[in-house]
């Protein structure tokens, strides 16, 4: 286990995690995935949701490890969800 640092980065400003996550190193895409998809979710219901962010997560050695963009945390269509899901 280690601790990485989920930084949020909307192209402007920095909103830094000054406490980080004691996480294994094979889970730190999946945890920064769930975690943009958790303040997209939120974004959501405030009525604005803010593709343009990311999420930005470092090692202890400040070295970034994994980037994702909200972007591409999330598929946005505008096609009938099919029946047959």
């Amino acid at each position: 286990m280690a601790i990485f640092y989920f930084h949020l980065i909307d192209g402007v400003d920095r909103l830094l995690d000054p406490d980080g996550r004691d996480l294994e190193s094979g889970t730190v895409a999946g945890a920064a995935l769930a975690e943009a998809r958790a303040i997209i979710a939120a974004d959501a219901r405030s009525g604005h949701i803010y593709l343009n962010q990311s999420i930005e997560v470092q090692d202890s050695d400040g070295i970034v490890v994994h980037r994702v963009a909200f972007e591409d945390a999330v598929k946005v269509t505008h096609e009938a969800l099919s029946r047959s899901r």
